[in-house]
């Protein structure tokens, strides 16, 4: 529940556009999915210290009572619904960071088209302006 609330926050700041406020958000973000993983693969090692052979929680229902395993039946489909809506929530997230650097990409480039000089033979390679030849010459030469 932690993470969803935490993406978002990320999502709100994003629509805020607060990029250093995002960032710390995000820092938490994945600092909660490091101890997600690391539960995970702790509930793992207990799971194969009951039943070396389960993979999963619900593998371990027949040991259990009726109670116990109606309990952990609940709490798993209330963890998936919140996995479900942690990664809508993350799709979002990422679309919107997307979103706007297209449009802070698609703004530098029209900054920097209208700032870059037409004439391309106006600065010469030492960046001093170049010498450009009057249109009147006399043409001088051997033939």
């Amino acid at each position: 529940m932690l993470l969803l609330i935490l993406l978002e926050e990320e999502f709100s700041r994003l629509g805020q556009l607060k990029p250093q406020s995002v960032s710390q958000i995000e820092l938490s973000i994945q600092e909660l999915m490091r101890q997600i993983v690391a539960e995970r693969y702790s509930l793992r090692k207990l799971i194969g210290g009951v039943d070396p052979e389960a993979q999963k929680v619900a593998e371990l229902y027949p040991r259990m009572e009726e109670a116990m395993a109606t309990k952990c039946q609940e709490l798993i489909k209330r963890l998936d619904g919140i996995e479900q809506k942690c990664a809508i929530q993350a799709a979002k997230n990422n679309e919107m960071a997307m979103a706007l650097f297209d449009q802070s990409k698609g703004l530098l480039d029209f900054m920097h088209n209208q700032i870059k000089p037409k004439n391309t033979s106006a600065y010469a390679r030492s960046g001093r302006f170049a010498q450009a030849p009057s249109s009147a010459r006399l043409l001088s030469g051997r033939m």
